[in-house]
């Protein structure tokens, strides 16, 4: 194996890279730079409407919803309506960072045991991916109209009616979102419901240049534009949907629908570096960033530098252990007495940091006590306003398309969020009615001395957490610029324990990208680490930084998608 992948890098090395007259070689783009106001989204098109949006003089928050409706649209394979969302919010007015939790919950009518039931007949242990099994209630309207009561500034017709243009109209595929949309397809269009008809209407996925159109997606969003959020979850939409799952033996219903709520939450945050780096608390994995940030405070990696074997050692070491507390402490507090504050605490860091041997790789990394202290497929965004409110929002639909199950008429698909519940007695993420399962998308944001700095995040499972640690090390110890931060090449620890049940295998394995020397692999492989070819898993970044000082805005997006950050 170790030759296998040694060979992978040495037949990739003979692709040399453009030459770059200022900043980092590696870096394929320069920053995004601008005064008024800036959008970094996932898709150009996107970044375009959530742009307008504040040339007429909306808000930070009603880019962001505008061009998350749009990505609902144009990038169905990582986000939707029938999916989640969550933020972070810079509100420039009251000098504070607000949190929304606008996950779904599991449906009332599926008791545990009712699950056992049909996971037996299926004959799993493990909630499936697909179907009606995984759905939970989708969260993201009632997100965007939270967040739109509170921060914004345009009706909300006004910020939908760029994205139901455009879903009359069309829009052409983009390179990327066309290969993972022809991937889904064929699994996808055997489900229940109207898959194939809204998303392959010609008998397959829509290629790159192609035109596209989803009608009744635009006739979803004109209803809520109309009528407001309560046709989503207690009006006509939500009537629809019990109707229909009703039909195909599913579990959400109209009482689900009509039940939910999104949360305000207090984001947490670790120092690192002179700064304050906040993450949104469970049901999430936001705290796994932290987590690790605070064990890495403690070293200077500066010194070490950022392509040292033993600077990479460390912080996949801190990974590991970062990720088996996530594994056994992360879900929804309604359920639970989550020990939140204890497992970012700095002693708990120095303790953990403490278990790291230097010279061996971890093979079976546990779980920590961190009440025992010392008396102690998803998409992206992030907008910012000329006032200097900045918004860092991330929604998806969990795998890629989701569930696969689509309500006739309705344009979205539902999100199989419900996949991460575990069926372990006992264990904090054990399903039960009502309930959030854990999730992995996870905004992120950065402060200083009170000052709002950083609006970033990283999409792609469980590589977020790693993403954004990685970021803020190479900005604050490895002195890179925002994009030279996102460009540089990433590594992904997999295997680890999960909150769905799942046990680490002999200590997971390392993925790496191409851009890590030879030298330093072979230094990690003799450590113990498992190496191997990544492709296509490292997450999808966009940022916006502001100078404290200047009130100058600075933009970065992911080179890895087909993103695009614009400002004015």
């Amino acid at each position: 194996m170790k030759l296998v992948v040694l060979s992978f890098w040495i037949g990739i090395a003979v692709f040399g890279q453009i030459d770059r007259v200022t900043g980092q070689p590696f870096a394929t783009r320069s920053e995004v730079i601008a005064t008024h106001g800036m959008v970094a989204t996932s898709h150009p098109l996107a970044s375009q409407v959530g742009l307008d949006i504040l040339k007429r003089g909306g808000s930070a928050v009603d880019a962001a919803i505008a061009a998350n409706a749009t990505l609902g649209l144009m990038e169905p394979v990582g986000c939707g309506i029938g999916g989640d969302l969550f933020a972070i919010v810079w509100d420039a007015k009251s000098k504070k960072l607000y949190g929304l939790n606008a996950s779904g919950r599991s449906p009332l009518s599926l008791s545990f045991e009712r699950l056992k039931n049909e996971l037996e007949s299926l004959k799993t242990d493990s909630i499936p991916p697909l179907g009606v099994l995984p759905i939970s209630v989708p969260g993201a309207v009632d997100g965007w109209f939270e967040l739109h009561e509170r921060f914004g500034s345009l009706p909300m017709k006004e910020v939908l009616a760029p994205a139901i243009e455009y879903c009359n109209e069309g829009f052409p595929l983009t390179e990327l979102i066309a290969y993972y949309w022809d991937r889904s397809t064929p699994r996808l269009s055997k489900q229940p419901g109207a898959f194939a008809a809204t998303f392959a209407p010609t008998g397959r996925a829509p290629r790159k240049g192609e035109i596209f159109r989803n009608p009744d997606l635009g006739s979803t969003y004109q209803r809520l534009a109309d009528e407001g959020r309560d046709v989503f979850y207690r009006g006509e939409i939500a009537k629809k949907i019990d109707a229909f799952m009703k039909s195909i033996g599913g579990f959400l219903s109209y009482q689900d629908l009509s039940q939910h709520t999104s949360t305000w939450v207090q984001p947490m945050s670790v120092s690192y570096r002179g700064h304050e780096v906040w993450e949104l608390p469970p049901n999430g994995q936001g705290i796994a960033a932290l987590q690790m940030l605070a064990m890495l405070e403690q070293v200077d990696l500066r010194a070490l530098g950022r392509l040292n074997p033993e600077t990479l050692h460390l912080m996949i070491e801190a990974k590991k252990l970062a990720f088996e507390d996530r594994a056994r402490f992360y879900a929804d507090p309604d359920f639970n007495q989550l020990p939140i504050e204890e497992l970012i605490s700095t002693t708990y860091a120095k303790r953990r940091l403490k278990q790291i041997d230097s010279l061996r790789a971890n093979r079976q990394p546990k779980h920590g006590n961190p009440r025992q202290l010392d008396e102690g497929d998803t998409i992206y965004l992030t907008t910012a306003d000329r006032h200097g409110n900045m918004v860092s929002l991330i929604q998806s639909n969990y795998r890629g398309m989701g569930s696969g199950v689509v309500v006739p008429g309705l344009g979205f698909v539902f999100q199989d969020r419900g996949e991460l519940f575990t069926m372990e007695p006992g264990h904090p993420n054990v399903y039960a009615p009502g309930k959030r399962p854990f999730h992995t998308i996870i905004p992120a944001f950065m402060t200083k001395n009170g000052q709002p700095v950083l609006a970033f995040g990283v999409m792609g499972g469980a590589m977020q957490p790693q993403g954004h640690v990685q970021i803020v090390t190479n900005l604050l110890d490895f002195d890179m610029n925002l994009q030279e931060a996102g460009d540089a090449s990433r590594w992904q620890h997999m295997g680890s324990s999960e909150p769905t049940g799942s046990k680490i295998k002999n200590g997971g394995f390392l993925e790496m990208e191409t851009g890590f020397p030879l030298d330093v692999i072979r230094a990690l492989q003799l450590k113990g680490h498992d190496i191997r070819s990544g492709f296509g898993g490292f997450g999808g970044y966009q940022a916006i930084l502001r100078n404290p000082t200047t009130g100058v805005y600075i933009g970065a997006s992911e080179s890895r998608k087909d993103g695009q950050v614009v400002g004015y």
